[in-house]
């Protein structure tokens, strides 16, 4: 039976159990249904956003046999992969950058599949299928290029094999050495870091702030939706401190995904005396995996953001037995709290021979860069 791909322009037409029946336990909760859905229907994407839904969907027949989560783009915000020279050297050189295909996760540097496929496919095969496709697309569309964002490391193998140009990024992440205690972990640092995180964890307690973690059974019923909506105020407050913060996500999103995605949540908050949340991180959770998203905070307290967004998530990784805790973008501070440099990947089909060029010879340059540090374990404190 033959294979057709079809662009779709709104993940609903792809029934959900279609598409999940695609998405493995170990890919990122991120690329699951709901998810998705959420964000386009909240209004996160889609209209003058800049993120236009163009899901590459797979057929044999009538069956969904793979699916990437794809969007039009006329702008790089919210991608994490940060291109912003690139369309500055393509005006320079005559070429219209925007608008482009990512295949992604908007808003969301987390790493994990971007292709989907159905168990009864080849991997590599299901990938070449789809370099093809956007190579076509990028064509006919009259597009200047096609990237694929946080693609892990053998789905990035997949498409050079396919003839994309691989870039690398850094992140931080934790990983779990099998510890049974925040000081068995503890143990592994040097002793001046274990001093300081120590006396950072106390500083809660100290300014009468209580870390709990919410999970499905916290967030049903009026008291639910309340709380999704401290949620999006705790995180406009962050994303409105700075001049280039964009509020991506909008309040009905919020409650969308805690009605439909609640058994992913595992929420942070620090409640003052009074029992009033006054910070949040935004934590999502999948197959021993914690993944930390948006921060936010009303009050000004010393460490504050360390212990809701990194130490909770440690704490509450080793107790639950999972392996890794990914605190999404940046942030070297990070490294001096335990997380490690973890390459991160990204590929990219650049249709334009002459910017081609230019690109693949810096990003050879970048990915030596990027190795030596990661190997190195970063630069000294």
């Amino acid at each position: 039976m033959s294979l057709e791909l079809r662009i779709v322009e709104r993940i609903h037409e792809v029934p959900a159990a279609s598409w999940n029946a695609l998405v493995r336990d170990d890919a990122s909760p991120f690329v699951e249904h709901a998810w998705l859905d959420c964000l386009e229907e909240a209004g996160c994407v889609g209209g003058r956003t800049g993120w236009l839904p163009r899901h590459l969907v797979l057929y044999e027949g009538s069956d969904v046999v793979a699916a990437a989560p794809a969007y039009l783009k006329t702008n790089s915000e919210g991608e994490f992969v940060f291109d912003w020279s690139w369309a500055d050297l393509a005006d320079r050189m005559g070429i219209a950058y925007y608008p482009k295909l990512i295949l992604a996760v908007p808003f969301t540097p987390a790493t994990g599949h971007r292709v989907l496929w159905h168990p009864s496919r080849n991997r590599g095969e299901t990938v070449a299928v789809f370099a093809e496709a956007i190579r076509t697309i990028t064509r006919e569309m009259q597009l200047s290029s096609a990237h694929v964002l946080f693609p892990d490391a053998t789905e990035a193998r997949l498409w050079e094999a396919a003839g994309l140009s691989i870039r690398h990024g850094v992140q931080y992440h934790w990983s779990n050495a099998g510890f049974r205690t925040f000081e068995d972990f503890l143990a592994t640092l040097p002793q001046k870091k274990r001093t300081q995180i120590r006396r950072e964890r106390k500083q809660p307690a100290l300014d009468a702030l209580t870390l709990t973690t919410l999970g499905p059974n916290d967030l049903g019923g009026p008291e639910g939706s309340a709380l999704a909506e401290t949620m999006h105020a705790l995180y406009a407050t962050t994303v409105d401190k700075y001049f280039y913060g964009r509020r991506y996500l909008k309040k009905r999103f919020f409650d969308l995904v805690r009605q439909r995605f609640a058994d992913r949540l595992a929420w942070t908050v620090a409640r003052d005396a009074n029992g009033k949340i006054v910070a949040s991180a935004f934590n999502v959770k999948k197959d021993k995996v914690l993944y930390g998203r948006y921060w936010g905070t009303t009050v000004d307290r010393p460490f504050l953001h360390f212990n809701v967004c990194y130490y909770h998530g440690i704490d509450e990784a080793i107790r639950d037995g999972l392996t890794t805790f990914n605190p999404g973008a940046g942030g070297e501070h990070k490294r001096v709290r335990g997380f490690v440099p973890t390459t991160t990947h990204s590929a990219h089909h650049i249709e334009d021979p002459r910017l081609r060029a230019v690109l693949d010879a810096f990003l050879d340059r970048e990915r030596r860069a990027i190795d030596a540090y990661v190997l190195s374990g970063g630069a000294d404190e």
